[in-house]
């Protein structure tokens, strides 16, 4: 089936141009279009899009707020949210992330590293550019919450601590198949359980935690892979 679409930009032009780029993609289809944040919210829930593509500065509501009221109401399946904007500002990205968005791209990134992106997000990986992860981890590093007991690690197993690493190094799921040498349905199951047993809403949310408790440290590569699934 083809990943329904929402584009939410108060610019007609910019909402016309990603929709001729999406709709030229065999699997992808735009099902609707809002110009603000009320509008995206109401569109949402009633196409249940499984991407949104998501504005920032818009009149009215803007896109964090839209973002926070859909996350909140769990619209059931729930999209996944991608913040395009031409801003790459700190808080713009954190405000994002911490609403619940899944993934952040800029509105200059190629077409081909959109529409990448809106397939990566319907599958449920993480979607940040290069910039605003740099970002992300230098705030990690420098301001960490705390917020968690390093102890909720001792819940996973060996080989999920292995896959939540290199979840956290930026790798997608059919590339840590091929580092780990298993199939990408098993990478998936355990990336499910990791979510389920860190009571984590998304990849985003790995990536962070991952930080915050020295899972993964600028500059450290992914742990060595054992040779096969144990």
């Amino acid at each position: 089936m083809a990943i329904r679409v929402v584009i939410v930009d108060d610019h007609a032009v910019v909402r016309a141009g990603f929709r001729l780029l999406l709709d030229a993609q065999p699997d992808i289809e735009v099902v609707g279009e809002a110009a603000d944040g009320v509008q995206a919210v109401e569109a949402v829930r009633r196409l249940r899009p499984d991407v949104v593509l998501m504005d920032i500065r818009m009149p009215g509501m803007d896109g964090v707020e839209a973002t926070r009221r859909l996350v909140g109401v769990r619209v059931e399946p729930a999209p996944r949210i991608v913040i395009l904007t031409t801003y790459d500002l700190d808080r713009y990205i954190f405000d994002a992330l911490a609403a619940g968005a899944s993934g952040f791209l800029l509105k200059h990134s190629h077409a081909e590293e959109v529409v990448a992106g809106v397939r990566a997000a319907a599958a449920g990986d993480m979607l940040l550019a290069p910039a605003v992860t740099r970002r992300l981890v230098e705030r990690m590093v420098q301001h960490p919450s705390g917020g968690r007991d390093p102890g909720v690690l001792e819940q996973l197993t060996e080989r999920e601590r292995e896959v939540l690493t290199l979840v956290a190094t930026g790798l997608s799921n059919p590339e840590i198949a091929d580092r780990l040498f298993i199939g990408e349905g098993t990478v998936k199951t355990h990336v499910s359980r990791i979510l389920d047993k860190l009571e984590l809403r998304d990849r985003v949310q790995a990536v962070i935690l991952s930080y915050e408790l020295g899972l993964v440290r600028p500059g450290l590569g992914p742990v060595e892979p054992s040779p096969r699934e144990p």
